[in-house]
Order: C-alpha cells, then structure tokens, then sequence
C-alpha cells in the first residue's frame, strides 16, 4: 500500500516589521490544510501594522491543488498581496512558471520560480 502525503507546513519569523514566512507544501492542498494554516497566517499578519513579506515556497514536491484549496489561496493572496514584497517559489515542475505569472497579479511584490533554494534565499535577502 502507497503512503499519499499531502499538507503544508508553515514557520515565521518577525524582524520588526519585516516578515519572512516560509511555506512547504507536498502532495496536493485540500481545503482543510488551508483551514489549518490561514488562521496561523492571519494571526501573525494582525500583530504587525503595516507588514512587509518576503515569502520562500517550497513547491518542489507540491502536485496541485483542491479546486476549493486553489478558491482559498486566491482569497489569500487577494486579503494580503500589498503586504508582499518578494515571493521565491522553489520547484521544477513546469507549471510553476505559469502559477507564477498569475500570482503577479495579486501580488504587489515580485514572484520569481527557483530549481536552487540558496539561490532563492539570497534573491529574498537583495
């Protein structure tokens, strides 16, 4: 029998008004995850008054997802996209490139697509 994983883990770390948020995500993102998550995103946004993200996304072993967890990261992305200021996606799948594009347009800061993680965190730190 396959073990299918799936889920996302998030970690955040606050320098003044600065926010880097790191997200990890494997398998495909179901609803649930994004009930688990948005609140712990939500909670760490109100304690700043005026955040300011730069954001690092592990996509490399993320698969898609949900149609009703793809609703709920656009409504994400739409709440909070003035407060990013860069977000690096790490992955190779094709598709990626693609989702990055559509991100740019709900996203005040710019999206950029890595196959190299050090690569992505020094463009996070220019």
């Amino acid at each position: 029998m396959a073990i299918r994983r799936h889920g996302i883990t998030v970690g955040i770390e606050r320098v003044e008004t600065r926010l880097l948020v790191s997200f990890k995500a494997c398998g495909t993102l179901t609803h649930q995850d994004y009930q688990t998550i948005t609140p712990i995103i939500e909670s760490a946004l109100a304690e700043v008054e005026h955040p300011q993200i730069r954001a690092f996304f592990d996509a490399s072993e993320l698969e898609g997802w949900e149609l009703r967890a793809a609703w709920d990261d656009l409504k994400l992305g739409l709440k909070h996209g003035q407060d990013f200021e860069k977000v690096a996606i790490l992955g190779h799948q094709q598709w990626l490139e693609w989702a990055s594009k559509v991100g740019n347009w709900f996203i005040a800061g710019e999206v950029q697509v890595f196959e190299d993680e050090q690569s992505a965190l020094a463009w996070l730190e220019d």
